[in-house]
């Protein structure tokens, strides 16, 4: 039923202020929609991103976003250049290559909004 319909990532933010100064800064997303405070969409590639806010913002331990890039490790470094850390974790297969994790023909880094929401940067 929902395989020819449009999906959005959807996530929550406590400060729409920081998520603001975020998403526009580092990321270079651009506003196509705002409700008021609480809610702002960007406009990513074909796709939009909501970013709303919640009491809940930062409490999911899994990836909420993933980026598809061409080239990830550029990606990191301009991603850094804009003051975005990047996340490190223990992946089965995988190994650290700087920020890059890399198992096989996956290529991934991730990297935290200001609220802990965690997003990636991977090759397709």
């Amino acid at each position: 039923m929902l395989n020819t319909e449009k999906a959005y990532p959807t996530v929550g933010v406590k400060d729409m202020a920081a998520a603001r100064k975020f998403y526009e800064g580092p990321l270079g997303l651009r506003e196509v929609a705002n409700e008021g405070a609480d809610f702002i969409a960007y406009r990513t590639n074909g796709s939009r991103l909501l970013v709303y806010k919640s009491a809940f913002a930062g409490t999911n331990e899994a990836t909420a976003v993933t980026w598809i890039v061409a080239d990830v490790e550029k990606a990191v470094k301009e991603l850094k250049a804009h003051g975005v850390a990047f996340e490190h974790y223990d992946m089965p297969g995988m190994k650290l290559e700087g920020d890059v994790h890399v198992g096989g023909n996956v290529k991934v880094a991730w990297f935290k909004d200001p609220d802990g929401n965690i997003h990636s940067v991977a090759e397709e």
